[in-house]
């Protein structure tokens, strides 16, 4: 029997290190893209998206008859955004550094091989016009909106909490209002009366000092999410500044808008899980005037909790209960794949566009799992 080549007794000559390279090239960016690659059933959806926004896109230019430079195409735009937040770069600089050579980013982005690359600042200057138009808004509705139709949703059971984004902004920016001496070093607080009332950061005015349990006292704001009870995928999204009130006022916004896209609302047996911290007698209120069911995790800390023991004790409760843990894994994810840990931009509708583009970015791995998960199950693995 003849052997490998590999395993024959003769031996091995030495390789010659030659570089030696085409003139021509015959293969496209998708021949260096393995078949099964995650990027390939993202990159389907992605796309989905982003053609039904095409006429968005088009009021967010001049009309081509009016002439003028033709821009970097807000698609490419929001894929490159996209790759920055799934694979953990840290800002546009590198994202574009690494576009440079990475083919897999440019069969992603839409760039052939011999495309150049744009500079960073595109980025900054093309932010403000996906922010105007709500863009990035829209893409993360359109993901939604994949969900839906295939499946992957309940449309009525919900579940809320919240998340402390840290600003880019330090405690030395945070100074008087009314731009007097605060005596000392700016980073010190102690002996010190510092306030959200008087004093603000110079770097991020929109930032507030906010504490919450025992982590101390930062520069930051407040994420939100809205999930379904079925899969945990995130269908609302949004950032307001810090605040004791942050948390009820959003989850009530998003809980409503929730039950105005039923195809019922009226008649809609929706739920809302949620922690302990929104037991409160105005929120429970706040939902059930709403015809919304509240699942909130009863607080009978030397208090009495808002919510009914009857609805405590029912089964769905139980089961809002076990579900509204879901939620804490976009959060998990944002922070520790995605990059609003510490957000690298400044002002409330740039950190909101940031963390919206994140939890479109979580859904997108989540629904590419939950496609595989019902493939195999179709395939009796």
């Amino acid at each position: 029997m003849e052997l490998p080549i590999d395993q024959t007794d003769e031996p091995d000559m030495r390789g010659a290190d030659t570089f030696t390279e085409s003139l021509f090239s015959m293969r496209h960016l998708d021949d260096f893209v393995p078949a099964d690659h995650p990027l390939r059933v993202i990159r389907v959806m992605v796309n989905n998206a982003l053609a039904n926004m095409d006429g968005l896109f088009s009021q967010m230019y001049a009309a081509d008859i009016k002439g003028g430079r033709p821009s970097i195409a807000p698609e490419k735009l929001l894929r490159a955004m996209l790759l920055q937040v799934l694979y953990s770069v840290r800002s546009e600089r590198q994202i574009m550094e690494q576009t440079q050579y990475n083919l897999l980013f440019r069969w992603f982005i839409g760039l052939a091989m011999d495309d150049v690359v744009w500079v960073p600042t595109v980025f900054s200057k093309n932010r403000e016009r996906l922010i105007e138009h709500d863009a990035v808004i829209e893409f993360f509705n359109q993901i939604v909106q994949q969900a839906q139709q295939q499946e992957l949703l309940s449309g009525e059971h919900f579940s809320v909490d919240g998340t402390l984004i840290q600003a880019w902004a330090g405690h030395k920016s945070f100074v008087s209002k009314d731009g007097g001496d605060d005596d000392g070093d700016a980073s010190d607080f102690k002996g010190q009366s510092r306030s959200n009332d008087t004093h603000q950061s110079s770097t991020d005015a929109d930032a507030r000092l906010y504490r919450k349990g025992n982590t101390a006292s930062e520069l930051r704001y407040m994420g939100h999410t809205l999930s379904d009870n079925r899969n945990g995928l995130i269908v609302n999204a949004r950032v307001s500044q810090a605040d004791g009130y942050a948390e009820r006022e959003a989850a009530k916004a998003m809980i409503n808008d929730a039950r105005q896209a039923h195809d019922k609302p009226e008649t809609a047996n929706i739920t809302l899980g949620a922690d302990k911290g929104y037991d409160a007698k105005e929120f429970i209120q706040a939902l059930q005037e709403m015809n919304v069911l509240p699942h909130v995790a009863q607080n009978k800390s030397a208090r009495q909790s808002a919510v009914a023991q009857a609805i405590a004790n029912s089964e769905g409760y139980a089961l809002s209960q076990q579900k509204r843990k879901l939620i804490e894994q976009g959060f998990g994810w944002a922070k520790l794949i995605g990059n609003v840990r510490q957000v690298m931009v400044r002002g409330l509708q740039k950190v909101d566009q940031l963390f919206v583009l994140n939890m479109a970015a979580y859904n997108l791995v989540r629904m590419r799992t939950l496609g595989q998960v019902r493939l195999q199950g179709a395939n009796g693995e």
